[in-house]
């Protein structure tokens, strides 16, 4: 099976990941609701990085499918698939949203990690967008210590990402 071919199953079938999808956010306002003011307290902390990594995975890889069509591809707005590539990133934001009513996302465990992965992967795509933008002609035009710089910023933007995550 190809991933063109997974996502076409999920477009045809779309009542798991519409379930997965609802599941989680509502979860999280359960969760607000039962564990209101405790949520930096043993059991509502894994409960909430649990939700967090189970919403972030899908939209990281929702954002970096997004970037691929659109930046690398040229792929036409209208053909979105909404389940695969809107769905995810709304429902990440909304249940960090939710969360972090709830409590400073910083004690959360594991959030750092994720959050230096999303930094890292924002920076590797946009390093990757600029790289295919650049024409040999620019390279000419633009003053070498100019690259330099601009690619030392772009590297150290992506350093830091990997110490979050890793860390």
């Amino acid at each position: 099976m190809t991933l063109r071919e997974l996502f076409q199953h999920i477009g045809e079938n779309p009542n798991f990941i519409l379930f997965y999808f609802l599941i989680i956010p509502i979860a999280a306002i359960i969760a607000g609701v039962l564990g209101k003011g405790e949520g930096h307290l043993s059991p509502w902390k894994y409960l909430y990085a649990t939700l967090i990594y189970s919403v972030s995975v899908p939209g990281i890889f929702a954002v970096a499918l997004n970037a691929y069509f659109f930046l690398f591809q040229r792929g036409d707005v209208m053909q979105t698939d909404v389940y695969l590539q809107i769905l995810p990133i709304i429902v990440m934001v909304v249940t960090i949203f939710v969360i972090r009513r709830n409590v400073d996302l910083s004690l959360v465990p594991g959030f750092d990690k994720i959050s230096g992965l999303w930094f890292m992967l924002f920076a590797t795509m946009f390093l990757m967008w600029l790289l295919e933008k650049i024409r040999i002609v620019v390279f000419s035009y633009l003053p070498f210590q100019y690259l330099l710089g601009i690619f030392a910023i772009l590297f150290a933007l992506i350093y830091l990402g990997w110490r979050k995550f890793v860390k």
